[in-house]
């Protein structure tokens, strides 16, 4: 098979996204139809899978929100707890949140010099002095900062 024919790693990280949040509207299905108020659910299918071949952090929060969901659903079968992952900044002064991994991307935010920040997960993007990975924080806003400048706290958070 061609590199070119196979889809992109990240196109296969939407088609996953957008499969997830099928899933929950699906799961969720029989909860609607009792609800006698119309809604229209084809603005949520359409904002399910994102616009572009890059991770978003809005997306992945989308699936993380529909997972959550799922979840609540689900609550006679007990679960194990996510595993949390944490990351102290070292970008001195401070470290520049971004809406994707790319260092050209919108910058969204900032965190200061020495902050203990919540680690969802981690992907590959832009090389940042040597360091091709970045997190996706979830701190207030879910923002991507470059791994370069979060040391670990306990283990490497998972991939994306």
């Amino acid at each position: 098979m061609s590199p070119l024919s196979r889809p992109s790693r990240f196109r296969r990280i939407g088609l996953c996204v957008a499969t997830g949040a099928l899933a929950a509207v699906t799961a969720a299905a029989p909860a609607l139809a009792a609800d006698p108020s119309p809604t229209d659910h084809r603005d949520q299918a359409a904002t399910a899978a994102p616009a572009s071949d890059e991770l978003s952090a809005s997306a992945l929060q989308r699936e993380h929100e529909a997972q959550q969901d799922a979840q609540a659903q689900n609550q006679a079968k007990p679960q194990a707890p996510k595993r949390t992952y944490k990351g102290r900044v070292i970008a001195k002064p401070n470290l520049l949140l971004r809406d994707r991994p790319t260092r050209s991307s919108k910058v969204v935010g900032s965190v200061k010099y020495g902050t203990v920040v919540n680690i969802f997960c981690k992907t590959t993007g832009d090389n940042v002095d040597g360091n091709n990975r970045w997190y996706l924080l979830t701190d207030g806003t879910w923002a991507w900062g470059s791994a370069r400048y979060i040391e670990n706290i306990g283990a490497a958070p998972r991939y994306c």
